[in-house]
């Protein structure tokens, strides 16, 4: 095995763009993986959850699963967005516990930084200010989520971690048009735009707020590459790209690699969220995280399966 890691692992949430590719990456290299859909486990049933863990053997679990969405779904439905994650959570952490699973990780997200704090963003600054309205619903079930783990890993000298990615791209995104997030999103409107012949796409806000992506891929590389060294990670650690870009850049890139020639307005009267996300992912890079894919490459790659997944059905 890849490592020397030969236990029987959990992978949740692997219809999705995190656990879809680390469970890829982990199958490549001889994992044990087990990758259960909706219908075969329900991860809001702590007692379904706990008689599947016990039967299959798990030894290790990554966690992945979640409801997200982009700004405009957490708006509109800010009470799905904590009552079900709060409830996937409670189950995973809970069953776990109970049977002592020695190895597990949970992704957290960058939303749990507080709205106002300096730039880049470190662990010791969460909870040390107010969260970012527009996602507050979706920010607080992940801090509970984030904070049970932690808890469970002091308390009974297990190896559980919790990552916080900046926010992600690459493939398997969710490329719906009512939930997606900042890349996804703009992939579609300047796609539609090519196919409807438009001369113009629409910004919210002024684009100048400023956003950290990272390609899924590399998250899923150092996941699966280093997961045997678990046990000497921080309780909570950032991994990020190492670099922002704004709003505007990012619909620039894009509509570059689609080679759209059209305009930009922007909506002034649209909600834009915080007006930076930067993690520093420094210490990250003493247990293995570095990232390889630039800006260019990963919207490249993103678009191709984009092209080949989504766009032609």
């Amino acid at each position: 095995m890849f490592n020397g890691y030969d236990k029987r692992v959990l992978i949740t949430g692997s219809t999705g763009m995190v656990g879809g590719n680390i469970a890829s990456f982990a199958r490549k290299v001889g994992w044990s993986v087990f990758t259960p859909t909706r219908a075969e486990l329900d991860l809001t049933d702590s007692s379904s959850v706990t008689h599947y863990l016990a039967k299959t053997g798990i030894e290790s679990i990554i966690h992945c699963a979640a409801k997200v969405g982009g700004i405009a779904a957490n708006i509109a439905a800010p009470a799905n967005f904590i009552i079900e994650n709060i409830r996937i959570d409670s189950s995973i952490i809970s069953s776990a516990r109970t049977l002592g699973i020695p190895d597990f990780i949970y992704f957290a997200s960058s939303c749990i930084y507080p709205r106002s704090t300096s730039q880049p963003m470190r662990v010791d600054q969460l909870l040390t200010s107010t969260l970012e309205p527009t996602n507050e619903s979706y920010a607080l079930a992940k801090l509970v989520g984030a904070k049970s783990v932690a808890a469970v890993a002091i308390q009974d000298e297990l190896n559980w971690r919790v990552l916080i990615p900046s926010n992600l791209y690459g493939p398997r995104d969710n490329f719906n048009q009512s939930s997606s997030h900042l890349v996804p999103a703009v992939i579609q409107k300047i796609y539609r735009a090519i196919l409807n012949k438009e001369k113009s796409v629409q910004i919210w806000g002024n684009g100048e707020a400023r956003r950290e992506f990272t390609f899924v891929e590399d998250v899923a590389n150092f996941v699966v590459s280093n997961f045997y060294n678990v046990s000497k990670w921080p309780l909570l650690m950032n991994i990020g790209y190492g670099k922002d870009f704004s709003v505007n850049e990012y619909y620039r890139v894009i509509a570059s690699a689609l080679s759209f020639t059209g305009t930009f307005l922007h909506d002034l009267s649209k909600p834009v969220g915080m007006t930076q996300k930067l993690l520093d992912s420094e210490i990250s890079k003493e247990y293995g995280w570095m990232p390889q894919t630039d800006l260019e490459s990963g919207i490249n790659l993103t678009l191709s399966w984009f092209k080949e997944n989504v766009a032609h059905g």
